[in-house]
């Protein structure tokens, strides 16, 4: 399990840990609302169906833009929960490259001890926000090689 984490990018890593501290679900579900709130405004104009999330029961969008090589995440849900997994993921990945990004295997996703405590499709969810921050980090890297 530690090598899992060791594995990660700093960020991620810290937030797996903070995670793994927290033993009971409320205070992981507290957790998941503060990482929520962090989240800068999400525009408007971005909640578009390029930006949407697919497989999420939530509204969940989804932006990115390579600054200097390094991806940078904005992201907004209807949901509290989902909007908290969304803050966790950007957190998380934001200032890391595409390659760095798309590297990554959904295996912190258990290591954070949320697949536990999550709704079968709150937990895919999760995974599928994971997987499209990953081919919009893709996405940055191809049209910056272009």
């Amino acid at each position: 399990m530690s090598s899992t984490i060791d594995s990660l990018p700093q960020n991620l890593a810290k937030i797996v840990q903070r995670f793994q501290r927290a033993s009971e679900p409320k205070r992981r579900y507290e957790q998941l609302i503060w990482y929520g709130q962090r989240l800068n405004e999400f525009p408007e104009a971005d909640k578009v169906p390029e930006n949407k999330v697919s497989g999420c029961v939530s509204q969940v969008y989804i932006t990115a833009t390579l600054e200097d090589g390094k991806v940078l995440f904005q992201g907004d849900s209807d949901s509290q929960l989902t909007k908290g997994l969304v803050g966790l993921l950007v957190e998380g990945l934001n200032g890391l490259s595409p390659s760095q990004i798309v590297q990554l295997t959904p295996d912190f996703i258990q290591a954070t001890g949320l697949n536990v405590s999550l709704t079968p499709s709150r937990a895919n969810g999760f995974y599928n926000i994971f997987k499209t921050m990953q081919k919009k980090a893709l996405e940055c890297q191809l049209t910056a090689n272009g």
